[in-house]
């Protein structure tokens, strides 16, 4: 069995506030070869947060990714606590809901509301202990909250075989240029 955790960035970090924003497109190009390619190397379950940005981004490319790969793996939202995301606004806590009933499994590591970083912490360990490999959008250049994560899922590889990917700002342009570059050679060829 193989599963992945995906992480990263959370939405506002990339200053990404709408679906239809430009480089959602370009981050949604690379979710999509990044988890098609975790699903022709054998992947059984992709597990995320709840998140808004990578997390949710990933778990909805992955559902989309079912129409071509109907049978190879599953998704699964895991939270950190019971009430999580109760504090957004009504239109994120309906996109977190809408995405968690979409998923094939939901649950939260600890039953009850957020009571202390201790709860965090035992999401991580959780996800470290419930997976095989990461997948993270962040870049160690350019902080953000996704930090905890990257820093357990280091220490966590040190001391066992877990291997896990970054993609940076780096990898993010190379494929922003990509997929203009793959815009402008369509318009030309019209």
């Amino acid at each position: 069995m193989s599963r992945l955790w995906v992480t990263g960035y959370r939405s506002y970090e990339l200053g990404i506030f709408k679906d239809d924003d430009p480089k959602r497109k370009v981050i949604d190009l690379v979710l999509k070869n990044e988890i098609d390619q975790a699903i022709v190397d054998g992947m059984d379950w992709l597990i995320s947060g709840g998140q808004l940005g990578i997390e949710q981004w990933s778990l909805e490319m992955a559902l989309n990714l079912k129409k071509t790969y109907p049978d190879e793996f599953q998704t699964s939202m895991m939270l950190p606590f019971a009430d999580f995301g109760s504090n957004w606004n009504e239109n994120n806590q309906t996109k977190l809901q809408t995405l968690k009933a979409r998923v094939d499994f939901s649950a939260s590591v600890s039953q009850k509301p957020y009571q202390s970083p201790q709860q965090l912490r035992n999401y991580q360990e959780f996800m470290l202990s419930h997976t095989d490999q990461a997948l993270l959008i962040y870049d160690l250049d350019n902080p953000g909250k996704s930090q905890y994560d990257y820093d357990q899922i280091k220490r966590f590889s040190d001391n066992h075989p877990y291997p896990y990917k970054l993609i940076t700002f780096d990898d993010l342009q190379s494929a922003a240029d990509e997929y203009q570059e793959n815009l402008n050679n369509s318009v030309q060829d019209d």
